[in-house]
């Protein structure tokens, strides 16, 4: 998985001054980025996204409550898929399957015996954001999943909308609205 800089180093993101607390995306949709990944996601009609949170200030932040939502520029409002869903998407698991064989709460095709699978919710959950706080000068960081499938140009004038941050008092902070660019790689999004 990438290196999270602090979020100020990234050109898409959005700030809390008073608070000092930046929120940053890069999208991993084209290669050299996607080739991190084991699994296709754009393939199979997933946009990952790093997500990256710097807190510069004195108090922690809880993100246990975060919500992210991809707002398209024709206003489609997609919201971040649970590690389950993109496991069921990329292992191409019906939700009524009877295979016996499961992975955490997911049926896998093929049985326990299916270790090409096991690798891929592995990196699904390696890779997946899993903070619940963001400590003092620090940085937390790891992937948004959001499903583009049925989309066209998705990312060209979209945002991206953190809702469900708060202080260390408990206080929802305001909501962080990220603009979403292009990859820095050759050919973008």
């Amino acid at each position: 998985m990438p290196k999270a800089e602090n979020a100020n180093t990234y050109p898409s993101k959005d700030s809390q001054p008073n608070e000092k607390i930046t929120v940053a995306v890069d999208l991993y949709n084209t290669a050299p980025k996607d080739d991190i990944f084991n699994i296709h996601y754009v393939q199979e009609g997933i946009l990952p996204v790093f997500l990256v949170i710097s807190n510069d200030g004195d108090k922690p932040i809880s993100v246990t409550k975060m919500r992210a939502e991809l707002v398209t520029a024709n206003h489609s409002k997609l919201e971040a898929l649970t590690a389950d869903d993109v496991t069921r998407r990329v292992l191409h698991v019906n939700a009524s399957s009877t295979n016996p064989g499961r992975i955490g709460s997911i049926p896998i095709p093929g049985g326990n015996k299916n270790k090409k699978a096991q690798q891929q919710l592995e990196e699904i959950n390696r890779a997946k954001f899993s903070a619940f706080a963001v400590e003092p000068h620090s940085t937390q960081s790891g992937f948004l999943f959001f499903d583009i499938q049925d989309l066209r140009n998705p990312t060209q004038g979209a945002h991206i909308y953190l809702t469900g941050v708060r202080d260390a008092s408990g206080n929802e902070m305001m909501y962080f609205d990220i603009p979403v660019m292009p990859s820095n790689s050759a050919g973008g999004n």
